[in-house]
């Protein structure tokens, strides 16, 4: 049907969220709010009905009372009784069947993605360093979490809000018409009604978000431990974790006690009052009934409406308990989600062009916002074509000179150039799009070889992607997969981070979508350190066809994959110390030379490490 696509959820709103509720909702929802009034005016009006219902149930039995057994059917009421029969088969069903198809097919299916897209779309865009502070499944959760409150409290809204709004209206409205004296007890009842409410869901909704909270770090332990679950069974620490998932838990079920007692003492009260409306209502008419001034059909009509809106106050209630803890979540969720910590390009930034591939350090310092650590004053230029290796010991700095490269962070002094374009000024996708990686922390998706491959160029042919498999000595492998539903080869997936495969299969793997990227910059950080001897051996005369007409920054704690580096620079405490090539660093004999000397099996060692093997 047309009416499910009344709403886009897929739009392209690159707008960032507010961090206050309304305007938070007014974003998410936006592109959605002519179809949600449309939605909520068939709901109001399906409310209205209720007190339609009422008013129509005593006029039949004012006539019934008025004309007896006799002249009930007198041709004289037939067009009160067809219109009576065409409101319950026709108008009524009518109005509540086309508020439930808004509610259950335009609205709820399409909100919750629309909102979902547009986190995930904003959260994408963070950088490294917001990924590095939290939980993976913390964040997904909270983008899932945040999007089905939004839609719930949206659906809440229309189905329950709104309908019970009209029908109070609909019942003043028909309380007003039979005497006014009915309505004072009404009004009375409703006062006491919304202050419980007034002063119940607003703590309702702080419970709400505090246990979301509790819920989300639960979620996010558990994944943390999943993820890692072989380091957990290497270490046998299955205990140790279950004690951290446990104390996580022990705080969400102190935050779901709390909710809990609140959300009971809230429903008992508003039930016990929705039990007082009847009396109320019913009791006044019929005093007025005894006086002359009320009929049976007015007693029969506002006893429909009592008991009614005391039943709907249950389920109203119960709604609105629902409502504000969904709040509350969403509230929770955009004090994760909607803080923006970016590396925002420039407006109207230009795409980076590369021509010859020079890369220029300008005085570039980075120390994570703190006094020590990063990189300091480096001053670099790389000709185009060079081939560079990048050598130190752990923490000297040479991932973040990579990563500030890659503009992964922004550089808190000096400037980086690539064919003298100052990478802060162009877009970040197109400086990505330009530069190859290989890490030793291989990035592999739970999606088929094929697919993994290619990310590195998603246009190119089958035939590409396995040439690049086979350069990358990842074919013959490849051929041999096969995964739990059967599918093989390059159609097999690689599970989770490629758990499946070795940490050599998973190395060459990253090198064939490196090979198929064929960007004009390469950069191998340890690019071969997972890979037997006898491998990297077969795949350096790869590594040396993709380097050929490429500028190259190769990390490597292996020093005998760096010896045919056009040149070589040794950072210490995030400076560069020495620079030149393989041979010139050697006689030297500085702490490259050191470096070359402790090596056993081609490794840097640690001062301790040389300690104790004398």
């Amino acid at each position: 049907m047309r009416l499910g696509h009344l709403i886009n959820p897929f739009g392209s709103d690159h707008t960032p969220p507010p961090e206050t509720l309304g305007a938070f909702l007014r974003w998410a929802l936006k592109g959605a709010w002519p179809i949600l009034f449309v939605a909520a005016f068939f709901s109001a009006s399906a409310g209205a009905m209720e007190a339609g219902t009422a008013w129509i149930l005593g006029q039949v039995i004012d006539t019934a009372v008025a004309t007896g057994t006799d002249g009930f059917f007198d041709p004289r009421n037939v067009g009160m009784m067809i219109a009576a029969v065409a409101f319950f088969m026709l108008l009524r069903p009518a109005l509540f069947g086309m508020s439930a198809l808004f509610n259950n097919y335009v609205v709820m299916p399409n909100v919750m993605p629309l909102v979902l897209a547009k986190l995930n779309r904003w959260t994408l865009g963070q950088s490294v360093t917001y990924f590095d502070d939290d939980f993976a499944g913390r964040i997904a959760q909270k983008q899932v979490q945040t999007s089905n409150a939004v839609a719930s409290v949206v659906s809440e809204i229309i189905s329950a809000i709104v309908f019970s709004l009209a029908s109070l209206v609909g019942a003043l409205a028909l309380l007003g018409s039979i005497h006014p004296y009915v309505v004072l007890p009404f009004i009375g009842w409703l006062a006491i009604y919304f202050f419980l409410i007034r002063w119940y869901l607003p703590r309702i909704r702080k419970r709400s978000a505090a246990r979301a909270g509790a819920r989300a770090t639960v979620t996010g332990q558990v994944v943390d431990t999943i993820t890692n679950i072989k380091t957990v069974k290497l270490f046998a620490s299955a205990n140790h974790e279950d004690i951290a998932a446990r104390d996580a838990m022990v705080t969400y079920r102190e935050r779901a006690l709390e909710f809990g007692a609140m959300a009971a003492s809230f429903r008992f009260l508003l039930m016990a009052l929705a039990g007082v409306l009847p009396v109320l209502l019913i009791g006044a008419t019929l005093l007025l009934w005894r006086n002359g001034m009320a009929t049976a059909g007015d007693i029969a009509a506002i006893g429909n409406v009592a008991i009614r809106i005391a039943q709907m106050t249950g389920w109203v209630s119960f709604t609105l308990m629902g409502m504000y803890a969904n709040i509350g979540e969403v509230e929770n969720g955009m004090r994760t989600l909607a803080p923006a910590r970016r590396i925002e390009d420039s407006e109207n930034a230009p795409d980076l062009k590369v021509a010859g591939g020079e890369i220029r350090f300008e005085n570039t310092g980075f120390a994570y916002g703190r006094d020590i650590g990063g990189v300091q004053d480096i001053s670099l230029t790389i000709a185009p074509g060079e081939k560079l290796g990048i050598v130190g010991a752990s923490g000297a700095g040479k991932s973040t000179l990579v990563s500030l490269l890659l503009r992964l962070y922004e550089g808190e002094n000096g400037r980086i150039l690539i064919d003298d374009q100052d990478i802060s000024t162009i877009t970040q996708d197109s400086l990505r799009r330009q530069i190859g990686m290989v890490t030793q922390e291989t990035a592999m998706f739970n999606r088929s070889a094929r697919d993994n491959i290619l990310y590195g160029r998603p246009n190119a042919s089958e035939a590409e992607v396995i040439a690049a498999a086979k350069k990358a000595e990842a074919h013959e492998f490849i051929c041999g997969l096969q995964d739990g539903q059967g599918r093989q080869a390059y159609d097999a997936h690689l599970g989770e981070r490629g758990v499946k495969l070795s940490g050599g299969q998973r190395q060459r793997i990253a090198l064939a979508r490196a090979i198929l990227k064929d960007a004009p910059v390469l950069v191998l950080d340890e690019a071969t350190s997972a890979l037997d001897s006898e491998v990297e051996a077969s795949i350096q005369t790869a590594l040396h066809r993709v380097m050929q007409g490429k500028t190259v920054l190769a990390i490597a704690h292996r020093l005998s994959t760096l010896s045919e580096m056009d040149r070589i620079i040794v950072l210490d405490n995030g400076r560069i110390v020495e620079e030149g090539s393989h041979e010139t660093l050697l006689v030297q004999g500085g702490l490259y030379a050191q470096f070359w000397h402790r090596q056993s099996g081609g490794f840097i060692k640690t001062d301790a490490d040389v300690e104790a093997a004398e």
